[in-house]
């Protein structure tokens, strides 16, 4: 068996220059070295000192002059149309790749995300891809251990959300600033105008086992030495808003979500007495399919949709992939 060649060999270095496949279809189709050299933009000079290295990497003359002009041999016009493919071949791998036409493309987009982000994100989202890209699907699926190899392999193609673990080879693109709001039911009891600390220690609360920042909730809870009385723990916000409007029990999540939840029902929103730091909610992807031109059409849809005026005023946020050493 023969070994492959090795980049970079005397076999690599007997490929024709792209030049003198361009000098072969002009010469074969016009006959002549002036208008060739024309055609190419050199000195005739140039271009018989391309024809006669043509000639010697592919040992035969190619072109004959004769009365009629010059005229292929019969092994010119045996290559002529190999020649042709390969030049097909080139000028198809230096066109620009093709735009994404939303209002034609049938294709499936998968977002990975939070739970909070399907009550507060999705919706608007969704009426907006049905509106400009009718046969486009959508799926959103769970932001989980799995989500930085799904991104990479392109079986995702966005996460939204809180993802300081997506860091080398990834984009990053910022949407929005979320800060800490408290719900509870409107006519809570004991609640007034103003939810405060001693209130907060006293009362019962819902907690959320899982989505965006918890960590950075109970880092604070820590800090602050508050245990919070835990009446009943959910795996997500599904249930939360009849829960908190038909009880007195106290619920700490994300503004955004808070603000969305106690819109759509009885529950009261208060500023949340507790210090706990905010955290910014970003657009990641794999560098893979940072030119991607579906891909980059979907995150410019997220940003125009998302993107706060305040973030957007700062300029710039986009943020490229950091690339781990070995």
């Amino acid at each position: 068996m023969m070994a492959e060649p090795v980049p970079g060999s005397s076999v690599d270095a007997r490929l024709l220059d792209i030049k003198l496949l361009r000098l072969f279809e002009l010469m074969h189709g016009g006959g002549s070295v002036t208008r060739a050299a024309e055609q190419l933009g050199q000195s005739q000079p140039t271009v018989s000192i391309w024809l006669a290295r043509l000639r010697r990497e592919l040992q035969d003359p190619l072109f004959v002059r004769t009365a009629q002009g010059m005229l292929p041999t019969p092994r010119a016009d045996a290559l002529i149309g190999t020649v042709r493919e390969a030049l097909d071949a080139l000028r198809r791998l230096s066109e620009l790749a093709p735009d994404f036409d939303p209002a034609r493309a049938e294709r499936r987009f998968r977002i990975c995300m939070t739970d909070a982000s399907h009550v507060t994100l999705l919706p608007r989202l969704l009426a907006h891809l049905r509106a400009v890209a009718p046969r486009v699907r959508l799926e959103a699926t769970r932001i989980d251990a799995d989500t930085a190899r799904s991104l990479q392999a392109g079986d995702a193609d966005l996460a939204l959300g809180l993802l300081p673990e997506l860091d080398s080879g990834f984009y990053q693109q910022t949407l929005f600033e979320q800060d800490w709001v408290c719900l509870a039911n409107r006519h809570h009891p004991r609640l007034g105008r103003t939810l405060t600390l001693r209130a907060y220690r006293d009362e019962a609360h819902v907690g959320i086992a899982h989505g965006t920042g918890q960590l950075l909730l109970l880092e604070a809870l820590q800090r602050a030495g508050i245990a919070r009385r835990l009446v009943l723990e959910l795996p997500g916000f599904l249930g939360l808003p009849a829960i908190v409007s038909t009880t007195d029990l106290i619920a700490t999540l994300p503004r955004q979500i808070g603000e969305t939840l106690a819109a759509s029902g009885d529950l009261g929103l208060h500023a949340c007495p507790l210090p706990i730091p905010s955290f910014t909610v970003k657009l990641h992807w794999h560098a893979r399919y940072h030119h991607d031109a579906a891909s980059r059409w979907l995150r410019t849809t997220c940003a125009e949709l998302f993107m706060r005026p305040a973030v957007r005023a700062r300029g710039p946020a986009l943020k490229a992939p950091r690339v781990k050493r070995r």
